[in-house]
Formats: structure tokens, C-alpha cells, sequence
């Protein structure tokens, strides 16, 4: 038990309770700040006669003191206990023992026990230690924030300041000039409030304060001076630093000087990102059809790498110097962003990029449609690009000129470049002489390294056929609008069609072909839809032609699946019930002849596409060869765009493969749980484990860290679509959407249309296919799709998807399956729900809530 009172200049013993509002003085001894005298009494300590005594040796000619709790709790990181406890202002020497007694029953008021019991804390456990503190006889008074609490403004300090003591400004009595200081120590505002009273000492009154009148001639005079103010923020500012965390301090002017009465943290601004801060902007409209929902480290890692390289080479493909791209390294590493474990565009890098390449300052607007940009930026990111000024524009334009040649060059040579990658591809992936299987961890390391190196570091082909695929994509679009009349995309649309080739197409007519296979077999239909695994795999066993094509597809296609560009997601050589289950659902849906009849839709669509063109452009001949040669080279680069990302995929799986075998490994040696603990790791933990350079080995306690931070992230809500950030991301930002989403209204919407026809079906939403069940003939409505999702089409009668564009993976396999199909129907699946009605024409892209029961029209 402690038995002496704690003086502020003495040695505290190991143990001592001073509580929240001493301790925070005690670490401020020594450090030169004008701090009034004090002591503190221990909760357990027995007040006596000392008291006194001690107070006059702590504080030589002191005449009266301020008592206040400092309770172990108050004036926390967490809780301030602001007003709960009872404080003494002007407290004799002969009174201080009583005081001191009053405080502590305060610890155990109603007050005090609501307040705690409001924020989910317990009885206390003992009284308050009390401070008993030299009293300041105020000229001026009030408290001061080293950082404003309300905006959140690190930058500027905030002083509230009244006349004389003060408790007339906490009590509400009296209101406050206020000034906010900025770092340099210069008054930015300040507001002068209409003072009609002041808290003075007055001798001989019970509690030794006296409400006083403020004179006429001061009611409206400024409390402080600048120079003052600007003290008074010196001194929050010094705490802070003193603390290494912003403070609100109490504070008082007598005879011209400054003293620090207390210092606390400022609890609120945890929860508030600094408004000065960097502003950056975060969307997932064009990324979440790939990384849709939270992901995992080793995903995000493995795909912030791949932007990295990629588009660093795509800024010297387009005649970026190195120079430049020297200069704005640090914007790579920055395409991608990590919130609530979903991952996002940084748009402001995004621009960035953008305002590298040579023609940006000169046609902008083009270069932004070409990236899929939709929105424009805040006008704060926006003065962070370089300015289109005619300089700018003059150099601009000689850089795009040199830069033209190069890009000719590209163009020319594009299919050479296209066979190059292709032939890399194949060596990379070809099966050496040790199987993933039998090879160790260093060697499945090294293996990853050397696709590194051939293909993850050199997506040259693509990325280039990526851009031209965009330019005569949109030129075509712009043709077909301009002198055929096609404002909707349509026309566009279905002359791309049935190219031929085209390797996305090729999934659903195998599975057209698996579906013909059975569709005369009751019984092989019906197992296929909903038998057992053991039931479908007895029945495999009696069908060698099935099952040949069956292992056929899963050879050349086991590695699309749901989320295929997450690495951790299951492919169909881990769980192939879904392909089984959508071999039988297409085949009871069309039957033997419908099957045969629904192979032809593309083609007719693009034949009918070719006349409308040719109607129009009779007589036309320079019009002809012009619209010829564009849709030529759309066709072939929207071809090789939809064929190289089917290598993507293939290269994605191998590095899945590997990272699975390297946590076989760690699995084995007992350094993980489980194999696929691996995705919760970054690709450079893993590879830096096997090399000798990652800073962690205890990999189950990293695993175990983070998959509770990712079950969190799934619990939660998740952030926007679309959001913008001040400062440190991942500190006091709510991750709010920058504009609220306002869901359609009415009983139609539009969006684009894919592939003719009308249906009237039941609604089926889903957003997440993994578990989804959808009733033959129902539409199936949904926010994004990607490849994973064709297992799901055959027993749709019509699909509808919130998002995507006339060249999504859903529109190109709607069309080659004969579903009538739109794409961008913004808001669709806050508009309806399952089991209601739609109507919907593939053709216009129109969907209404109807009334009645289901009919389709042909696909003409």
C-alpha cells in the first residue's frame, strides 16, 4: 500500500497509481513546459495532516489549489471521462483534506456508474487517485487542440479561449473566441464570440468561484492576440510531440504567462482522416469481373506485381522514355489497392499513366474512352496532371508524332509478335523432364522465377494487341453509329460474331457437344443433373465416348472456373461437378433437335449484320474499303484479345499449381496447417522463404494473423464501388461511395444489347454462383460474370448483367449459346427481385416488370 504523497518533481517508486490526468503530467517533468506545481494522492493512502504540509513544500506562497480525480480510466486513448468526476477550483490549504475526500466518493456516483456502464466498462475496482495543483488565478482561460478535432485537419491547431477561468467555458456559462492556427504559427481564422460573464475567484464564497459580468467594452473584444493565440497552439503542438499523439490541453494566462494545466489525447480523431491529406480515388467497376468479392494476399500480391511490370512496359511500348518512366516509378507499384480485402483501381495513378503517354494533352478525351475511364476526377487530382497549356500541347504533339512510327510498326508486326509470345508460351509451359509433383520447394521457386522472366515481365504481345483491339474497337463503333445508324452497339456487336477461332466461344459449343451426346438418354440426363458424384462416375465408366470428350475439355479448359484469376479459387480439375451439372441441365433444356438448332445463331446474326452494312454503303466505295479494313482488324484483334487472355488463364493456373505444391510442402514439414494456407501469404513471403530474404518464418502464426483479418473483412460490409481516400488509406477512412448509388426507378431500364431475342421468364439473382440453383427457363440476372459462370447459362432462358460491355466473356458466349442476353443494365439487380416477372429484348437491351407467364420469341 502506498503511504506517501507523490510530488512532481519526485522519483515515482515502481507501481505507483497516479491515474489519467497525473500520470500525463508526471511524463511531462523534465521537459521545460510551464506546468503548475502539483502532488497526487494514491487511491488506498488515508488522507491526514500531511496534506497539507506537503502541498506548501510543493508549491513555496500558495494560497489556494485546484483538486481534481485523475482516475485510472480518465483522460485515456479510449475514454475521457470529461465532466464525471467532481473537481475543486480555489481550494485553502485548510480545506484540501475534505476536498480531497469528496473527489473520491465522486468515483462511485450514479453519474459516474451510468457512464461506464454505457460504454460496456465495469464498477470500479477503487477510488480515484486526486491531484491537488497549484491554482492559476486566470486572467484567460480555456483549452486548446494540437490538431482539430471536428475536421480532422492535422495542420491546424484550435484555441478556445474565454475571459478569466476556464469552467465558464466547460460549463457551457460562457462562449469561447475561437482560433485555428496553422503550422507556421499564423492565425488562419478566427471567431469572436459575445461574452456575458466570466468565472473569477471570489474569497470567502463556498465554492471559491463567482460568476462576474464581463464589462460592455469587453464583450466583444477578442480574448486573445494572434501573437497569443499562436502561443497557446505552440504549446498543444509541443505536447503532442512530447506524446507522439495529437492533445487537448487546458490552458491559462496569468501575468502574461502561459501554463499548461492538463494534457490528454484527443480520442476522436482516430476514426477522422486528415482532410490535407493525399487524395486519391479507388473503383472496382472494371477489375471486379475479375477479382470480384475479397481475395487473398498471395492473389493481390501475384496480380499487383503483374500490373507493376506490365504496364511499365506498356508506357515504353507506347514511347514513354525511360527517363519518364524513371521519374514516376513510384506509380506502378500503385495501380492496385488492397480495402477490406477487395481489391480496387487507384485511379489517380491510373491518370497518371495516362498523362504519360505521348497525345495525352492532345487528345485526352480519346486516350480516356480507350481505358474504359467513365467518370472524371476531382478536381484536386486533376491539378496534379500536367497542364494542357500550349506549350504542353506543342510537345505533345511531337512526342505522339514520334511515337506514331512506332505504333505503325506495331501494327505491322503484331501477328509476328503474337506467334513470338505464343512460341515463349509453349516453351515456358511445356512439360520438363521433373513433373510439379516430384519437384522440391527451391526448384518449384525457380520454376516460378523463370515464368517470370519469359512471360510475367514480357507481356508485350497482349498488351499491345490490347490497344489496337481497343482503337478499332471504338472506330468501328463510331463507323457503325455515324453511317449505319446504330446508336445502341447492336449492329457493331453482331459483325463481330462467329469470327471463328475465337477460343472463349469454344467451352460452351464442347458443352453443346457433351449435351448432345445424352440428349436422348432420359436416364444419363438425369444423373448428370442431379445424381451423386459416385452415381456420375459409375455412369462415366459405361461411357468411353463421353467420358473422352469430358477429359478432353477439363485438359484444355480445367483452369477456367469461377474467379479464375484468383489464385485460391477451386478449378474444374478440383470440383468438375459444376461442368457435369450444366452438361445435363443444357441437354434437358434443348433436347436433341434444339441443340442442332441453336448452333447456327451467330452466324446468322453476323450474316444479317453483313447485308444491313452492305445496304447502306451501296454506291459507297471508298466508304466500303474503309469499313472493311477497320472491321477486318476488329475482328482479328478482338479474336487474339480473347484468345491471349485464354493464355492468361492458362499461365494463372500454372502459377496456382506451383504455389499448391510449395504449400504441400510447408504442409509436410509442419510448416503450415494446410496446403492451401499458402494463398494467405504474399508471393514474396513464399518465394523469400525458399531464397533466404523474407523477414518472418513462423508461417502459422502469419497464416493464422491473417485469416482472421480476412473472415473479418468478409463479415463486414463491404467499401464502395467507388471511393476516395485523404492521407494514410487504411486511417480514418470510412471508404464511403463518393456519389450514393440511387437504384433505378420505374418498371423498364436499358442496358446493352447482346443477342436478340424476347423472353418472359421468373427472375433468378444471383451473386455468387458457387451454391446457385436456377430453375430451367428463369432469367438470370447478375452484377458481373466471368468465365466460371457458363455452367450456369444452359438453364437460363435470358441473362441480364449489371455490369460489362458488348465484348464481356458473357456476351460472347450468350451469343454463341443463342441466349438472348444484355449487358450494362446499371442497377438491375437492386431493381428486381427473384421470382418477379421481366420481359426483356436481347436486341434493344430493354427489360420491364411484366405480369404473366413465360414465353420466348425466336432469335431473329
Amino acid at each position: 500500500m502506498m503511504n506517501t504523497y507523490l510530488r512532481h518533481n519526485d522519483d515515482l517508486p515502481p507501481g505507483a497509481v497516479l491515474g489519467g490526468k497525473a500520470g500525463a503530467l508526471a511524463r511531462l517533468t523534465g521537459t521545460g513546459l510551464p506546468v503548475p506545481e502539483w502532488l497526487v494522492v494514491p487511491p488506498e493512502m488515508a488522507v491526514d495532516a500531511r496534506l497539507a504540509d506537503c502541498a506548501r513544500e510543493v508549491a513555496p506562497g500558495a494560497t489556494h489549489f485546484a483538486v481534481r480525480s485523475s482516475a485510472v480510466e480518465e483522460d485515456g486513448g479510449e475514454h475521457s471521462f470529461a465532466g464525471q468526476l467532481d473537481s475543486f477550483l480555489f481550494v485553502p490549504l485548510a480545506d484540501l483534506a475534505a476536498k480531497v475526500e469528496a473527489v473520491r466518493r465522486s468515483g462511485a456516483s450514479d453519474r459516474i456508474l451510468a457512464y461506464r456502464r454505457e460504454r460496456g466498462l465495469g464498477p470500479p475496482t477503487q477510488p480515484p487517485a486526486v491531484l491537488v495543483q497549484r491554482m492559476i488565478d486566470a486572467e484567460a482561460a480555456g483549452v486548446a487542440f494540437s490538431a482539430d478535432p471536428v475536421s480532422g485537419r492535422r495542420g491546424h491547431a484550435v484555441v478556445s479561449a474565454v475571459f478569466g477561468l476556464g469552467t465558464a467555458l466547460v460549463s457551457g456559462e460562457a462562449d469561447a473566441d475561437t482560433y485555428t492556427v496553422d503550422r507556421r504559427g499564423a492565425v488562419v481564422a478566427r471567431a469572436i464570440a459575445r461574452k456575458t460573464v466570466a468565472h473569477r475567484a471570489a474569497p470567502g464564497s463556498t465554492e471559491g468561484l463567482g460568476a462576474t459580468p464581463v464589462p460592455a467594452d469587453l464583450a466583444d473584444a477578442p480574448v486573445l492576440t494572434d501573437e497569443l493565440a499562436a502561443e497557446v497552439a505552440r504549446l498543444a503542438r509541443a505536447t503532442e510531440r512530447h506524446f507522439g499523439r495529437p492533445q487537448d490541453i487546458e490552458w491559462a494566462v496569468a501575468g502574461g504567462k502561459v501554463w499548461l494545466l492538463q494534457s490528454r489525447p484527443i480520442t476522436s480523431l482516430a476514426q477522422v482522416a486528415d482532410p490535407d491529406g493525399e487524395l486519391n480515388l479507388w473503383d472496382n467497376a472494371n477489375i471486379a469481373e475479375s477479382y470480384s468479392g475479397v481475395t487473398t494476399p498471395l492473389t493481390f500480391s501475384f496480380a499487383r506485381g503483374i500490373y507493376e511490370a506490365v504496364y511499365r512496359e506498356f508506357a515504353r511500348l507506347m514511347g514513354v522514355s525511360a527517363a519518364r518512366i524513371e521519374e514516376n516509378r513510384d506509380l506502378f507499384p500503385r495501380m492496385l489497392g488492397l480495402v477490406g480485402g477487395r481489391i480496387y483501381y487507384n485511379l489517380a495513378s491510373w491518370y497518371r499513366l495516362l498523362a504519360l503517354l505521348p497525345g495525352f494533352a492532345v487528345n485526352r478525351g480519346f486516350m480516356e474512352q480507350m481505358m474504359g475511364v467513365k467518370e472524371g476526377l476531382p478536381p484536386e487530382v486533376e491539378a496534379r496532371l500536367p497542364r494542357a497549356n500550349g506549350w504542353a500541347r506543342l510537345r505533345d504533339g511531337v512526342a505522339l508524332a514520334g511515337s506514331l512510327a512506332g505504333l505503325l510498326r506495331n501494327h505491322l508486326t503484331l501477328p509476328g509478335q503474337i506467334d513470338r509470345f505464343y512460341a515463349r508460351l509453349s516453351h515456358a509451359l511445356r512439360p520438363g523432364g521433373t513433373a510439379l509433383e516430384e519437384m522440391r520447394p527451391d526448384e518449384l521457386a525457380a520454376h516460378y522465377r523463370d515464368l517470370e522472366r519469359q512471360l510475367l515481365l514480357r507481356w508485350d504481345a497482349p498488351l499491345v494487341n490490347d490497344f489496337f483491339a481497343m482503337i478499332f474497337y471504338g472506330v468501328l463503333r463510331r463507323l457503325t453509329a455515324r453511317w449505319c445508324d446504330d446508336a445502341d452497339g447492336t449492329l457493331q456487336n453482331d459483325l463481330l460474331c462467329a469470327e471463328g477461332g475465337m477460343i472463349s466461344a469454344e467451352p460452351a459449343k464442347r458443352v453443346r457437344e457433351l449435351a448432345a451426346l445424352v440428349a436422348g438418354d432420359a436416364a444419363a440426363v438425369e444423373t448428370l443433373c442431379s445424381g451423386s458424384r459416385r452415381a456420375i462416375d459409375a455412369w462415366l465408366a459405361t461411357r468411353a465416348d463421353f467420358r473422352a470428350r469430358y477429359g478432353a475439355y477439363l485438359e484444355k479448359f480445367g483452369d477456367r472456373c469461377l474467379e479464375e484469376l484468383k489464385l485460391e479459387s477451386l478449378t474444374l480439375h478440383d470440383e468438375p461437378l459444376t461442368l457435369l451439372r450444366s452438361v445435363g441441365q443444357y441437354a434437358c433444356r434443348f433436347g436433341a433437335a434444339g441443340l442442332a438448332a441453336e448452333a447456327g445463331t451467330e452466324a446468322k446474326l453476323r450474316a444479317a449484320a453483313e447485308a444491313r452494312v452492305a445496304g447502306v454503303l451501296r454506291g459507297r466505295v471508298g466508304g466500303r474499303i474503309v469499313f472493311g479494313w477497320v472491321l477486318r482488324h476488329a475482328r482479328a484483334r478482338v479474336r487474339d484479345r480473347e484468345n491471349l487472355r485464354f493464355e492468361r488463364t492458362r499461365l494463372f493456373g500454372r502459377v496456382r499449381r506451383i504455389h499448391l505444391e510449395i504449400g504441400k510442402r510447408l504442409h509436410a514439414t509442419g510448416r503450415l496447417h494446410d496446403p492451401r494456407d499458402i494463398f494467405f501469404l504474399t508471393v514474396e513471403e513464399v518465394l523469400g522463404f525458399m531464397e533466404g530474404t523474407t523477414v518472418t518464418t513462423d508461417l502459422i502464426a502469419l497464416v493464422a494473423l491473417r485469416q482472421r483479418e480476412f473472415a473479418a473483412h468478409r463479415t463486414r460490409p463491404a467499401p464502395a464501388d467507388r471511393f476516395s481516400t485523404r492521407g494514410a488509406v487504411h486511417l480514418g477512412n470510412a471508404f464511403l461511395a463518393t456519389r450514393p448509388a440511387v437504384p433505378p426507378e420505374g418498371d423498364s431500364l436499358r442496358g446493352l444489347g447482346c443477342c436478340p431475342g424476347v423472353v418472359r421468364a421468373r427472375a433468378r439473382v444471383i451473386t455468387d454462383p458457387r451454391h446457385a440453383v436456377i430453375e430451367s427457363g428463369e432469367i438470370l440476372v447478375a452484377p458481373r460474370t466471368d468465365p466460371g459462370w457458363i455452367m450456369l447459362f444452359p438453364s437460363a432462358a435470358g441473362l441480364v448483367v449489371e455490369h460489362g460491355s458488348l465484348l464481356s466473356h458473357s456476351a460472347i458466349v450468350a451469343r454463341e449459346m443463342g441466349i438472348p442476353a444484355i449487358v450494362a443494365a446499371g442497377g438491375v439487380t437492386a431493381w428486381v427481385k427473384t421470382g418477379e416477372w421481366l420481359e426483356m429484348d436481347g436486341a434493344t437491351g430493354v427489360v420491364r416488370k411484366v405480369e404473366g407467364q413465360g414465353v420466348k420469341e425466336g432469335s431473329t
